[in-house]
């Protein structure tokens, strides 16, 4: 009898232990899914879409489809590793800001230790894809995407123009793309595309950085929402209008049909309902100006695949 007894106490002891593991794993798992912000894409679609614009642009409707999925890849993987970087980065700041101070670096579930390897290991990942499917001039360029995703969470306290540097980490994938499928470097509208989307970046996250504003001045973060300062919701609105000129430019150049400029027309009334939201410069309206830049990009998208897909 005892000896039942003792060994139905193993028993519970090794199912408890098994629980509690399965417990520690899955609360490890969640934590490195918040680190690379997995449950928040928008960073990735925001990324991806100057990315699916030069494809089909360059591609002419149709790219070379196994290029797509290692660019889409590719996004996945370095915007996630550029989350890992950032809250590196940020472990001293972020428990002062309200909006990053349940960040997993900040509440301790992971280490900045993991954070490095978790960076490393996925940028590791996306220049593997960059070597062993795409060309020569396509690896030299990746290099490029790398340095400019290490060092964007830093330039923060260096200077108040970060958005920019992040509009070059997202817009580099433009001239990465043309020269992955021409192996050649882009045409004059590729990098009118590339300086649209620097601007285009630079413009939805200041306002991002219109809802840290306040908490970025007392800890003395620079951000264009402080720089701009009075006059943010007029740079925005200036930048936006650049980049419409812009896209209107790179449609004329590419002959593409009159589909591309009715999503034009979207996008201009997608600007003005962002400067409407951005009108009091209240945090939480700043914020859903910043994720409504995602339908830009998609309508942008469309109007391309239109253009050349429509048979009218």
């Amino acid at each position: 009898m005892l000896s039942c007894r003792r060994d139905d106490g193993e028993l519970s002891g090794r199912i408890y232990v098994s629980i509690y593991s399965s417990m520690i794993t899955k609360q490890k798992l969640f934590a490195y899914i918040n680190l690379t912000r997995l449950n928040r894409p928008i960073g990735i679609y925001l990324l991806l879409w100057p990315t699916l614009w030069t494809l089909f642009l360059v591609g002419e409707g149709y790219p070379d489809y196994s290029v797509v999925l290692v660019f889409v890849a590719g996004v996945v993987l370095m915007r996630s590793a550029g989350c890992a970087i950032n809250d590196y980065a940020d472990r001293d700041i972020d428990p002062h800001v309200a909006r990053t101070k349940s960040r997993p670096l900040v509440t301790e579930e992971i280490t900045s230790r993991e954070a490095i390897i978790v960076f490393t290991l996925l940028s590791v990942i996306a220049f593997l894809l960059v070597v062993f499917f795409l060309n020569e001039l396509t690896l030299w360029f990746s290099l490029v995407a790398v340095a400019l995703a290490v060092t964007y969470p830093f330039t923060k306290r260096l200077h108040y123009l970060p958005q920019v540097h992040l509009g070059l980490a997202f817009a580099w994938a433009v001239p990465m793309v043309f020269v992955a499928l021409t192996n050649n470097l882009p045409t004059p509208w590729g990098w009118l595309l590339f300086v649209a989307t620097v601007m285009w970046t630079t413009a939805y996250d200041t306002m991002y950085g219109m809802v840290d504003r306040n908490d970025d001045i007392k800890i003395g973060i620079k951000s264009t929402a402080i720089l701009f300062g009075s006059a943010d919701r007029l740079i925005i609105g200036v930048l936006q209008g650049f980049v419409v000129f812009c896209f209107i430019s790179i449609g004329t150049q590419n002959d593409l049909r009159y589909w591309y400029y009715i999503s034009l027309l979207g996008v201009i009334g997608l600007f003005l309902y962002q400067q409407f939201l951005i009108y009091y410069r209240d945090p939480e309206e700043c914020f859903r100006a910043f994720l409504n830049n995602n339908y830009v990009g998609l309508i942008l998208f469309l109007g391309i695949l239109a253009s050349y897909w429509m048979p009218f």
